[in-house]
């Protein structure tokens, strides 16, 4: 099977890189009769690839599988060149994981428990305990950290498991629904922490979420997983230059004069439930056209507004798309 890797010409794309820092052969893994992932062929370079697919989809299976918590049925996989299955130490001193599940030590101060986990990835006890200190004034947590973790909030968590996949400095960074349960504000600067760690440090991210947004205002590529398949691998550059733009609207009486001299243009409409209408645009299209339009035919917009974004398109048109027999 072709592997999905990287090209300069827009379906895959990957960093220029002469080795890639993930590799994945033919893997597959099922729960019983479920077909987990189904021969997936992933080759990933370089920066922050946003990991997108509904429930089900694989993704959580693929996470413990590239950090060695499962071991796959078929297939092999490597990161920066070492299996993971064979050379589980050197793994997990270059890797970090922030899980999305609640697994944090209730009844230990937060430097204590950040600085035990890097313990468990290879730093001897001295330098764990220095490294503590610092991740936590990173993350925003310096005067917390004193503080009993079962008595932190729900943001402050997460700031912490951010901290302790930090600890050793990994060279590959795996985030699980890094924002879940984070208000506004939090998840805002949680994911701007996310940003300045790819730009301050020379390490990569493999992000999953369900949140798109997340994954447009920190990601540089997307990956989208259904079924246990990769369907798509691409850079968020070439997804967002997508070539027409979507208006949703809606008219204050009969749409159907509209409708036709909307068609006449050539402009495609769609008719949605309770008189929705769905308008694509070209980008070199103003939509003052349609509110000019909308006035000949003597009516009015009484409703408008700009469709799904580039990558909620591309998402459901992707996972629409994959028909499985």
């Amino acid at each position: 099977m072709e592997k999905v890797q990287l090209t300069d010409h827009g379906r895959v794309i990957i960093e220029n890189s002469s080795k890639y820092l993930i590799e994945l052969d033919q893997v597959s893994f099922n729960y019983g009769s479920n077909k987990a992932l189904v021969d997936v062929c992933l080759n990933v370079g370089p920066g922050i690839y946003g990991l997108l697919g509904p429930n089900g989809a694989g993704k959580t299976t693929l996470l413990k599988i590239l950090l060695g918590f499962l071991n796959p049925h078929r297939g092999s996989v490597k990161i920066m060149g070492r299996d993971v299955f064979k050379q589980g130490k050197y793994i997990r001193e270059n890797i970090g994981y922030m899980p999305e599940s609640e697994c944090l030590i209730p009844d230990i101060c937060g430097v204590d428990l950040v600085s035990y986990l890097g313990t468990l990835s290879g730093m001897p006890p001295s330098e764990a305990m220095k490294r503590a200190h610092e991740v936590l004034y990173y993350v925003g947590l310096d005067d917390e950290r004193y503080r009993m973790v079962g008595s932190f909030s729900t943001g402050m968590k997460q700031r912490l498991k951010l901290a302790q996949a930090l600890v050793h400095d990994p060279k590959i960074l795996f985030l699980d629904e890094p924002t879940s349960g984070m208000d506004p504000k939090g998840r805002k600067e949680l994911l701007d922490l996310i940003r300045d760690i790819v730009k301050e440090k020379p390490i990569n991210i493999i992000f999953s979420t369900h949140l798109l947004h997340d994954v447009e205002y920190t990601c540089n590529h997307v990956i989208i997983l259904n079924r246990g398949r990769v369907l798509s691998v691409d850079s968020l550059e070439n997804i967002t230059k997508l070539e027409t733009v979507s208006y949703q609207l809606k008219l204050s009486s009969n749409p159907e004069k509209f409708i036709e001299k909307i068609n006449q243009l050539g402009i495609q409409v769609v008719e949605m439930d309770k008189g929705i209408l769905q308008i694509m645009l070209s980008r070199e299209q103003n939509a003052r056209k349609l509110f000019e339009i909308s006035r000949e035919c003597g009516n009015s917009i009484v409703h408008f507004k700009e469709g799904s974004t580039s990558l909620e398109e591309k998402f459901i048109e992707t996972i629409e798309g994959d028909h499985v027999d």
